[in-house]
């Protein structure tokens, strides 16, 4: 039972990191009403309230790595490039 319930565990554990992504490029829009960011390619991603909006603008590069929860990208990390 007990290798039953770990191999269990281990299928699960890897699909939810199969959900995890990253990706970078140019912020095409901030949308502080939605907290929806938007990048050149049309993808969008939803912040987190934590999340500094006002330090975001159009044209900035961005790296973000982010979970697919419920057909939405929720940004888990952010680092802006210098």
């Amino acid at each position: 039972m007990r290798i039953l319930t770990g191999a269990v565990f281990a299928v699960l554990l890897s699909a939810t990191a199969a959900l995890a992504g990253q990706t970078e490029g140019h912020i095409k829009k901030v949308d502080k009403d939605t907290m929806t960011l938007t990048l050149d390619d049309g993808k969008s991603y939803k912040m987190n309230a934590e999340m500094d909006v006002d330090a975001l603008k159009p044209g900035m590069d961005v790296v973000i790595a982010y979970d697919e929860t419920d057909g939405q990208n929720i940004i888990t990390d952010m680092e802006l490039p210098d």
